[in-house]
C-alpha cells in the first residue's frame, strides 16, 4: 500500500490529524507479522477493534497509518516493541523518530523551529511564531502538493504545537511553554542505534540532527554516553580526535528485542 518515497512531501493533511499515540500503539499491539500490511489494515477498517467513534475518523486513521509507517520492513521494531508491551513513556520517543521519517513538516519544524528556539532561551511559544518558518518550507527541502490557505497554515501552526505537547517537548494547552524534556534511558539507547546504523562514524551520530527532536545537542548526547559508559551499558572511549562507540546490539531491532525480552 505504501510505494514512492514521500519523505520529502510536507504533507497538512497527515500533520493535522495530530500524533494519535494511543491509537497508533493500539493497532502495533495488535499487528500480524503473517499478514499483509494491506490486510491488516482492512482488518482495523472491517473490525474497528480499536474502537474509533466514526466511520469517517477511522478512515482517516487508517490513511495516516499507511502513510506514516512501514510495519513489515522500517518500522518493524516498532510494531514489535507494541506487540511485547514496551512501557508507552519508553515507546512514544521512539514512535516519534519512526513517524519523522516520513512526517516532514513534524520533523522541519522540531529540527529547525523548536530546537534552535529551545537553545535560545525562548519560554513560551504561540502558533503565530511559526508562520513563517512554515511558509518558507520549500527552501528547506519540503514539497508541498496544495497551496494552502491561512486557515490551513493555522492549523499547521498550531498541531505541530499540540504534537510537541503529545510527545512531552512542549506543556500547556491555551499557552504552550518548554518544560523539563527527558529523554528515556532505553529510548536514547534505541535511537543510538537507530542513528548509528546510518551513521558509523561516532562523532557523526553526535552530531546528528535527529538528537534536536529530543531537544538534546551533541554536547547533551555525549554527556548520556559518558553516563552510560560509566555503568557499562555502552563502550564510550575519547582518546584526542579518536572517537569510539561500541553499541550492546548490532541493530536498533536487536535492541527493541532486548527491551522486551
Amino acid at each position: 500500500m505504501k510505494g514512492v518515497d514521500r519523505s520529502n512531501i510536507a504533507s497538512s493533511f497527515t500533520l493535522i490529524k495530530g500524533a494519535m499515540i494511543d491509537e497508533t500503539y493500539a493497532v502495533f499491539a495488535s499487528w500480524d507479522f503473517g499478514y499483509s500490511k494491506k490486510e491488516n489494515l482492512e482488518r482495523l477498517r472491517s473490525e474497528n477493534f480499536i474502537g474509533v467513534r466514526t466511520a469517517a475518523r477511522l478512515r482517516d486513521f487508517i490513511f495516516v497509518i499507511n502513510r506514516r509507517f512501514d510495519p513489515g520492513c522500517r518500522d518493524r521494531a516498532l510494531v514489535m516493541l507494541a506487540k511485547n508491551g514496551c512501557p508507552m513513556e519508553e515507546w512514544k520517543p521512539i514512535l516519534l523518530w519512526h513517524m519523522t521519517r516520513d512526517e516532514f513538516l513534524l520533523r522541519d519544524f522540531l529540527v529547525n523551529w523548536l530546537f534552535p528556539s529551545f537553545t535560545s532561551g525562548a519560554y513560551r511559544v504561540r502558533p503565530e511564531d511559526l508562520y513563517s518558518h512554515i511558509r518558507s518550507v520549500e527552501l528547506r527541502g519540503g514539497k508541498i502538493e496544495h497551496v494552502w490557505s491561512e486557515t490551513t497554515l493555522n492549523r499547521v501552526a498550531a498541531a505541530l504545537l499540540k504534537m510537541s505537547v503529545d510527545f512531552g517537548l512542549l506543556r500547556g494547552s491555551a499557552v504552550k511553554e518548554f518544560g523539563g524534556y527527558h529523554l528515556p534511558e532505553r529510548s536514547f539507547l534505541y535511537i543510538v542505534h537507530a542513528i548509528r546504523e546510518h551513521m558509523q562514524n561516532p562523532r557523526r551520530v553526535l552530531a546528528s540532527e535527529d538528537w534536536r527532536m529530543f531537544l538534546m545537542s551533541p554536547s547533551d548526547v555525549e554527556r548520556e554516553l559518558l553516563r552510560l559508559h560509566q555503568f557499562r551499558k555502552v563502550d564510550y572511549q575519547i582518546a584526542g580526535s579518536i572517537v569510539q562507540l561500541a553499541l550492546p546490539c548490532a541493530s536498533a531491532c536487536e535492541y527493541a528485542e532486548r527491551m522486551v525480552a
